[in-house]
């Protein structure tokens, strides 16, 4: 008897670190801020987002090779000031990042405990809410740390530290309507950090 428990056991153990190895669903919770843009129509003036919450969403699977793949999307609920558009009131500003990327460990697996490096490439899609205002698509990639805490078989605690660096046209307009663009970008790059707080579910 002892011994068919053990292989119960032991059984149990191996799907678990099965399911766990296929892949991982995380929602995550927390704060952006950072970004500017310099406005040419206002003498190069200074124009910077609003920081707020964010939510983000990843799934993470194995890879043959034992590396750790990874989707991975954020968004978040900005505002650009109204003098942008000669408005008294602000204007809602969506940002979302859509990026393919992976986890690496400093010591230890995606089954345990532990610190790690994350990043990934993809796009930024922003999308502004005055009527007439077109949404703006650039490519992006962001580089973070996190750590992971194993609190159940299948059920895990993450807490990470995200960069985002997105290129944008220096010579470019940006939220154009028709052929008219309220904000003109002088420089090359947007520059946003965000830290989060996520539960992970692995299957």
């Amino acid at each position: 008897m002892g011994l068919v428990r053990s292989m119960i056991a032991a059984t149990l153990v191996a799907m678990s670190s099965a399911a766990l190895a296929q892949g991982a669903l995380t929602l995550y919770g927390g704060v952006r801020g950072g970004g500017d843009f310099t406005d040419q129509n206002a003498n190069d003036a200074s124009v910077d987002l609003k920081s707020s919450g964010a939510a983000a969403l990843s799934y993470d699977w194995i890879l043959d090779d034992g590396r750790q793949a990874q989707v991975f999307y954020s968004f978040q609920r900005s505002a650009l000031p109204g003098s942008v558009a000669n408005r008294t009131s602000d204007i809602a500003l969506n940002i979302g990042y859509l990026h393919i990327g992976g986890r690496v460990f400093f010591d230890g697996t995606p089954m345990m405990s532990g610190s790690y490096l994350v990043g990934g490439l993809g796009i930024t899609h922003f999308m502004p809410s005055l009527d007439g205002l077109s949404s703006e698509v650039r490519p992006s990639m962001n580089v973070g740390l996190g750590h992971q805490w194993i609190v159940a078989r299948q059920l895990a605690v993450r807490t990470e530290l995200r960069g985002y660096l997105t290129l944008i046209n220096s010579n470019g307009g940006f939220f154009c309507s028709g052929g008219a663009c309220i904000v003109k970008i002088r420089g090359d790059t947007l520059l946003q950090v965000e830290g989060l707080l996520g539960l992970s579910y692995a299957f």
